[in-house]
């Protein structure tokens, strides 16, 4: 048994010396994106939040916010609207994934986020050394790939610091020697008790946290889930979001010269089958010829279906929304999707997706996270597990503590370490010696 010990010892101590300075970023990195969301909206308040000139004030088509915002910004076509049932709530209009636009409902006002908003772009800069170790261009995947090796090697070292770190005996006294910080102790001492303390608590949040990166690290790591359940794993090149898009649905083809209905149509439709709607959001493709391509981009993970072709009142109905070639090599177009978000979903990232007819918002298929197949549930789980989202700001404040509880983890094994093999030994007390 004590030989086993020693193995495992050692190979937690080599593992944290060869990959604990990438572990240690990803667990400060981690810890500032824990409420990401949250804080970058609370940065761009006073273009997000609008002041309602009455309790049941009329509020502009959205087709008119539409128009307004070409208006402000006519270089660029919107790839998304989110309506929110918060009558303080600007309309948001997005562009990609950092840009957007905020639509007061009831005076047509177009605001944009000041820049620089330093919270948004410290962000950034957070997320791209998360991810990629800030590294850009063609070294991107590297970065990537340095990252996801010292996830596993941090997945290792909590499975193993959690058993060496386990007191050998229950009694109240070894517990607490293993388990409760000292505040009083100094030097090694500290280091050790912090280091073993922490990580008992920490470890089975970190282990969480590491096993559901895997597969956002690694193609094999989501294909496993889809293995594990007897289910065939998305096809090469779709990943993230648009591995958990189900294939679209496909339109009648409408009698020539039908025009696409508004976008108010369509809401109220979805507003209709979701009275306690949060949240409803279009995902925009854009416009082409019957069979020009298929619609662009995934829905959010486990959320929703990619969305084919808005409507554009403003084209007055002389583009069609984009199709895609069926396998027998025909043209046929495809719904349009709105996502909603409804109070007490569960997990808290679930939404219903509603496939409507862009023609007549006829609802041709609903989806909600329980009608997903189960490895697409698990694929949803993972993604927002990583980040806590999955189980709301509970989730995500335990999430960004353990981040907070890696890195006193990464500087108390660097300080432990340096003392093994450069500290002096004299005056050591069986107490405070690493115990292997």
């Amino acid at each position: 048994m004590r030989t086993f010990r020693q193995i495992l010892f050692w190979a937690h101590l080599g593992a944290g010396l060869v990959a604990g300075l990438s572990i240690g970023i990803m667990c400060f990195t981690g810890a500032a994106l824990a409420f990401e969301q949250e804080l970058v909206a609370w940065s761009e308040r006073d273009v997000r939040r609008v002041a309602p000139p009455a309790p049941d004030a009329p509020r502009l088509p959205l087709e008119e916010l539409q128009r307004r915002v070409r208006e402000a910004k006519p270089d660029a076509r919107p790839t998304g609207i989110t309506v929110s049932a918060d009558p303080r709530a600007a309309v948001a209009f997005t562009f990609g994934r950092d840009h957007a636009l905020y639509a007061d409902p009831y005076t047509g006002e177009v605001r944009a986020p000041a820049a620089p908003n330093r919270v948004h772009d410290f962000m950034h800069v957070m997320e791209d050394w998360h991810r990629v170790l800030a590294l850009g261009g063609d070294r991107r995947p590297l970065g990537k790939a340095i990252n996801g090796a010292c996830n596993l090697a941090f997945l290792g070292l909590a499975v193993t610091g959690l058993y060496l770190w386990w007191p050998r005996s229950l009694s109240w006294r070894s517990v607490r020697a293993v388990a409760v910080l000292n505040w009083r102790l100094a030097g090694k001492a500290r280091d050790f008790n912090w280091h073993n303390a922490i990580g008992l608590w920490s470890a089975p949040i970190l282990i969480v946290l590491t096993i559901t990166a895997v597969p956002i690290s690694y193609r094999w790591g989501g294909n496993l889930i889809f293995k594990l359940t007897g289910e065939t794993p998305p096809a090469a090149g779709q990943q993230g979001p648009a591995a958990l898009a189900a294939p679209p649905v496909e339109v009648p083809q409408p009698a020539p010269g039908t025009r696409p209905v508004g976008y108010d149509m369509l809401l109220a439709t979805v507003q209709q089958q979701a009275p306690r709607w949060e949240t409803i959001s279009f995902r925009l493709g854009g416009f082409g010829g019957r069979g020009a391509g298929r619609p662009a981009g995934g829905a959010a993970a486990g959320q929703s279906n990619p969305a084919a072709a808005a409507p554009d009142t403003a084209a007055a109905g002389e583009r069609r929304p984009r199709g895609h070639s069926t396998p027998g090599g025909r043209s046929a177009l495809t719904a349009i999707t709105l996502t909603v978000k409804e109070p007490g979903a569960w997990p808290r990232t679930a939404t219903t997706t509603y496939s409507l007819n862009p023609f007549t918002a006829e609802v041709l298929k609903t989806e909600a996270f329980a009608d997903l197949s189960v490895a697409r549930q698990i694929r949803s789980w993972t993604r927002f597990l990583h980040t806590g989202q999955a189980l709301g700001w509970v989730g995500q404040l335990v999430a960004g503590l353990a981040c907070l509880g890696g890195c006193v983890l990464v500087y108390t094994g660097f300080a432990l370490a340096w003392r093994r093999f450069f500290g002096r030994k004299n005056g050591e007390t069986e107490a405070v010696r690493t115990p292997v």
